[in-house]
């Protein structure tokens, strides 16, 4: 066994006496040492039960045979984190999570290792990791948060009172109706109940086959999630005792099939940047064009929050990726052959699959939309691309042309917006990519804001940063290069026409380029004066479209 190097033979008598100080006995040393890693903490509801879900997966660990060992995991609320200097920290937290699961890993050679997660950077950071160290493992999540429900049975979520503060400012609701939004719209634990960047990953860990069937959908408060903890616990012995590792599952096919899932799913624009970090640890490039190549063969079939008023326990109820699997197996578009933590291939998991729920979960034939909910954009605003959730962009808003208004922070942005100064045009929020951000900060507040003024139909927003898988309207990021770079976007001046066309995947400034050429002359890139993690990530970091890796 691996942990043979802190166990086996008298010149570790130090190291079990150590073992030994920490209550294991001479029996438990001898079994396979399992490292479990819980990101549980008192400030994230994602995170708040994760306590529960690492006795479970400790409980299977012990039936079948292992010694679990549990340590912590840092982890961020996204939503706590939006809309102020914290949510420079979000995107850095992810490749922190990966380092530090690694340093464990390796320092104290686990044989297999159970990630136990839940939000936005936490699932990602785990994945990176699982391919990095490269040991038997799996991942299970803390499972989805359910929706709020209003006195009038109106389902809410997180991003209901996100665009209720857009409301207030546009005098359509009172105080009074906020409160009762901020009361009622998250009732307890798991990630928000839409599908946003944390349900997104979760619901992917499955389809890359690193996850149990269940682990996206089947919500937190569900009995269900700790008999799938315990049965990750038993099945990472398993792993173990075969000597399976995450590369040996997880292959180019593997990570085509989390892609066309979701499309299907209309997912986060943020799986386009955590998708390709994560193929990077196991060696696999993920170029931005196999996303737009997908998307235009894979339909979406399902429509969940923010795009709809269904929410992540539908989806559950209708199947779960494995019925949105298996539909989308019917026209080929999943590789079967692929491998999962669960022992089988995809194929055998799908054969037994129904789908319970039209309503949420669309026959191919018959879909929300041709295309998948994500598209790829470029052009001479975003030469190396930029991404747009198309699934939740409205038909009239798929092609515009605007004025840009010119915006180097995400704060000046938004006051701009309170102020009821944004009227029309394209808002373009600069200096928030991953260098020059840095941190490349989620734009939940002023695209919720913009939507709750009922703006959507004649305001588009684009920028370096990024947006929240709770994102609705046409928001474009990603934008790249970033400005700090040099890109484009560095030298738009207000009353510039940015074009847009979604179905054409363009994205054009109207600018000549003897203009652009003075521009670049005259204009100098803003530099930030930083310090700490954020110093060294604005250093290390790559662009958005190879998925923010560190160099």
């Amino acid at each position: 066994m691996r942990s043979d190097n802190i166990k086996k033979g008298y010149l570790r008598a130090p190291h079990r006496s150590l073992l030994k100080a920490i209550g294991l006995i001479d029996e438990e040393i001898e079994r396979p040492i399992i490292g479990v890693a819980n990101s549980g903490n008192e400030i994230t509801p994602g995170h708040i039960h994760l306590d529960k879900i690492t006795e479970a997966v400790k409980a299977g660990i012990r039936m079948a045979g292992g010694t679990p060992i549990e340590f912590r995991v840092i982890g961020v609320c996204d939503g706590i984190a939006m809309g102020h200097e914290g949510m420079r920290y979000s995107l850095v937290s992810r490749d922190i999570i990966a380092d530090s699961l690694e340093i464990m890993c390796q320092a104290h050679q686990f044989d297999g290792i159970v990630m136990v997660g839940s939000c936005d950077k936490i699932v990602p950071g785990m994945l990176m990791a699982l391919l990095r160290v490269n040991i038997p493992g799996i991942f299970i999540s803390g499972g989805p948060m359910l929706c709020g429900i209003l006195p009038d049975k109106k389902e809410i979520d997180l991003i209901s009172v996100f665009e209720g503060v857009g409301k207030i400012l546009n005098k359509e609701i009172t105080e009074e109706t906020l409160k009762l939004m901020e009361e009622m719209a998250c009732p307890g634990a798991g990630s928000c109940s839409g599908m946003f960047t944390a349900n997104s990953m979760n619901c992917l860990s499955e389809a890359l086959g690193l996850a149990l069937p269940g682990n996206g959908t089947i919500p937190a408060v569900d009995a269900r999630r700790i008999r799938l903890a315990k049965y990750a616990g038993m099945r990472v012995v398993e792993l173990v005792k075969k000597d399976i590792k995450p590369r040996d599952i997880v292959k180019f096919e593997s990570f085509k099939n989390a892609i066309v899932v979701d499309m299907a799913l209309g997912a986060s624009t943020n799986t386009v940047l955590h998708l390709p970090a994560i193929a990077n640890e196991a060696g696999i490039k993920l170029q931005l064009e196999i996303f737009d190549k997908l998307s235009r063969i894979t339909p979406n079939i399902c429509k969940i929050s923010p795009a709809s008023s269904q929410h992540i326990q539908d989806l559950d109820k209708a199947g779960g990726i494995s019925a949105v699997m298996k539909e989308l197996s019917k026209k080929g578009l999943i590789e079967e052959d692929c491998l999962s933590v669960s022992g089988k291939n995809i194929r055998e998991i799908l054969k037994k699959v129904e789908v319970y729920d039209r309503n949420v979960i669309r026959e191919i034939e018959n879909p929300y939309m041709k295309e998948g909910g994500i598209a790829i954009l470029k052009g001479s605003l975003a030469p190396d691309g930029a991404v747009v959730k198309q699934s939740a962009v409205k038909e009239t808003m798929m092609k515009f042309k605007g004025k840009a208004i010119v915006f180097d922070s995400e704060e000046s942005a938004m006051k701009a917006v309170i102020e009821g100064k944004i009227k029309e045009g394209v808002v373009v929020i600069r200096y928030e990519g991953p260098k020059g951000g840095p941190g490349m900060r989620e734009m939940l507040s002023i695209t919720s804001a913009i939507s709750g003024k009922g703006l959507d139909e004649k305001v588009a927003l684009i920028t370096d940063g990024r947006f929240s898988g709770g994102t609705r309207g046409p928001c474009i990021g990603h934008i790249s290069p970033e400005a700090a770079e040099g890109g484009p976007i560095a030298y738009v001046k207000n009353g510039d026409i940015i074009e847009i066309d979604i179905p054409e995947r363009k994205i054009e400034l109207k600018v000549d380029k003897r203009e652009m050429e003075k521009r670049k002359k005259e204009i100098k890139i803003l530099k930030k004066n930083l310090k700490g993690v954020l110093l060294k990530y604005s250093k290390l970091v790559k662009s958005a479209n190879t998925g923010g890796i560190l160099e």
